[in-house]
């Protein structure tokens, strides 16, 4: 079981942005939903690998939240309230985000399974692909996700293919979708282990 533990940066002087992140993954595939813990957290439980990485990696690339995945065992059966949990996995979701406050990378991942520090590194990885990718790259990048081809998201942006080419290179293309599955895999080992 994943517990994902999310605590918002630099709250004191910010707004309080927990309600924006109960709206938007207010239909993710949890067990349990986002539910706010105390004063700037939240907390979440799933059971899907592929759920709680593309969550734990999108807020962490945000910059505005420290991010922990903690990977292990919950008490059955869980309450209904997310913040009533108890087991392993809340525990390391507790100790990935408080090491995640001092990490440049906002984010960390904590489970017993010899898989769990490979899935920190997955997730280092990706979030630090995706968090220096330029606006350019981010567009380039989102057009190519929507599958068309690199000539057509060129035209749409009105470049040339070479320079497309080169925007895709630079944001690191290539490696976000293995980075992804890697990810992924690894969580879902440190799981089953």
């Amino acid at each position: 079981m994943f517990v994902l533990t999310v605590d918002q940066r630099a709250s004191r002087s910010d707004r309080d942005r927990v309600p924006d992140v109960l709206d938007q993954y207010a239909s993710a595939r949890t067990v349990r939903p986002f539910d706010r813990t105390a004063g700037d957290e939240v907390q979440a439980v799933f059971d899907a690998a592929d759920e709680v990485a593309a969550i734990a990696v999108d807020l962490a690339v945000t910059g505005g939240w420290s991010v922990g995945i903690g990977i292990g065992d919950v008490d059955s059966p869980l309450p209904a309230a997310t913040r009533a949990g108890r087991g392993r996995a809340f525990e390391a979701a507790r100790e990935a985000v408080e090491t995640a406050k001092h990490d440049r990378r906002r984010i960390r991942v904590v489970g017993a399974s010899d898989w769990a520090p490979h899935a920190q590194t997955a997730a280092a990885v990706l979030v630090d692909i995706l968090a220096n990718r330029s606006d350019a790259g981010r567009d380039a990048v989102d057009l190519m996700r929507t599958g068309v081809t690199q000539a057509r998201a060129a035209q749409s942006l009105g470049i040339t293919p070479q320079a497309m080419s080169a925007r895709l290179a630079a944001a690191g293309w290539d490696l976000q979708q293995p980075a992804e599955d890697l990810l992924i895999r690894l969580l879902a080992e440190a799981d089953a282990s």
